[in-house]
């Protein structure tokens, strides 16, 4: 169980003594450096590059839907699903990793239309993972929910982008509304038959998230479908905002100011709000300090700052493609196209190792892998989410502080505006 708080002692050399139990949680090992950042009354302690805690498992890249938000509409690449034997050699080369990582099986398909799902479950679990998983939820079925929780799935994410049959096929082309609905509610049952000492649903397994991507088309939405969740007895949500990986999408996005706001440019003012009752605020009373980008702190938690942070070096991350390829995080997994404001961008995927071919242990201390974490955790790129652009952002090849394959200056994830589990 992750520690939330404790006492710390500093030796007469000035010296932090942690707790070995933490210390082992987060991989800091004798000899491991870590990077320190000041924070307002205190400091941040950032997890160590060299600690491997969580691992993206791609089972596939086919989907049984065609929506409009996918990155399948600006690749060309050949769609697989990963081999019983790959996904073995990955479990089995995960046991030298201790405390084992957390698991998620997702990455740019829909996992549940793959024929073996339920044994990577099994076998994931078998290694002491907590494991997560992200699906459309069109092909959880009654038998499929029960032979998940029997399997010991820890957490359930589902997307869920409308709140009426009507929006929410707007975007998830080949879904019904009702379907899935229907599908969540009988999950539900089924954790209440399988949990039956629980007293609610917060205490029950698997946990259940819903994941928003929020757009012009169905921001509206928001509130209706957080209140869906609720009923569903969902545990965490998450917004985020749509990556646009077509033209049609570059007019959905909700960002286009915050990414100005978020670097440069800042108001000397910043303004500083306490907690309390939202409903007493009227909309003139913060919103138009919002849109003049000032940066707004909410009981001292920042809302609109410079980011900088990769999610994924952050939390100690790996992303494995269908067909074994190793990247540093899931937007390096595959080749695509996207937008950036009105520039088109051709990203190449990054590959630090092949499963097949190499110990995912030699893979993760590669000091080319290795030095690329630490290079993303300093983030000395290009700021080209807020720059005018030039023709360096036409791809992540380089950048115009000379930065090599692959840069990040542009990356949605880095600046907090697209996020994932």
């Amino acid at each position: 169980m992750i520690m939330k708080e404790f006492n710390a002692d500093v030796d007469k050399d000035g010296r932090l003594i942690l707790p070995p139990e933490f210390a082992w949680q987060f991989g800091l090992n004798p000899g491991t450096k870590v990077r320190i950042s000041n924070i307002a009354n205190g400091l941040h302690l950032r997890q160590p590059v060299t600690h491997l805690a969580k691992v993206y498992i791609e089972p596939t890249s086919r989907c049984n839907l065609d929506c409009i938000t996918c990155i399948r509409r600006s690749w060309n690449e050949t769609l697989g699903e990963m081999s019983p034997a790959i996904f073995s050699k990955i479990i089995d080369d995960l046991r030298c990793f201790y405390p084992p990582p957390d698991i998620l099986l997702g990455g740019h398909g829909e996992p549940l239309s793959h024929p073996h799902i339920v044994d990577m479950l099994r076998q994931a679990k078998a290694i002491g993972s907590s494991v997560e998983l992200i699906t459309n939820g069109t092909l959880l079925t009654p038998l499929l929910s029960q032979k998940l929780i029997d399997a010991g799935l820890d957490t359930l994410w589902v997307s869920l982008d409308g709140a009426n049959p009507e929006s929410y096929a707007d975007v998830r082309l080949g879904a019904a509304f009702a379907e899935v609905l229907a599908n969540l509610a009988e999950f539900r049952r089924l954790r209440w038959n399988k949990h039956y000492h629980a007293y609610n649903d917060h205490h029950l397994k698997p946990r259940l998230g819903i994941e928003f991507v929020a757009m012009k088309r169905n921001i509206k939405d928001l509130s209706a479908v957080i209140k869906i969740a609720v009923q569903l007895g969902a545990r965490r949500f998450m917004v985020t905002n749509v990556l646009p990986y077509t033209q049609e999408m570059r007019d959905e996005i909700l960002y286009s100011r915050s990414l100005g706001n978020s670097l440069f440019g800042f108001n000397p003012l910043s303004l500083d709000m306490p907690k309390m009752d939202m409903d007493a605020l009227d909309d003139d009373a913060v919103h138009p300090a919002m849109l003049r980008g000032l940066p707004l702190r909410l009981a001292k938690g920042t809302l609109i700052e410079r980011n900088d942070r990769c999610p994924f070096i952050e939390k100690g991350a790996i992303a494995i493609r269908c067909d074994g390829q190793v990247s540093p995080c899931l937007p390096l997994l595959h080749d695509h196209r996207t937008y950036l404001d009105r520039f088109e961008r051709s990203l190449r995927h990054y590959s630090v190792g092949d499963i097949s071919q190499q110990p995912l242990s030699e893979i993760w201390n590669n000091p080319e892998h290795l030095s690329f974490r630490e290079r993303v955790q300093e983030f000395d790129f290009s700021p080209c989410t807020s720059c005018g652009g030039c023709n360096y952002l036409d791809t992540n090849e380089a950048d115009c502080m000379r930065n090599p394959f692959p840069t990040c200056g542009g990356c949605l994830w880095a600046q907090g505006v697209i996020q994932c589990p």
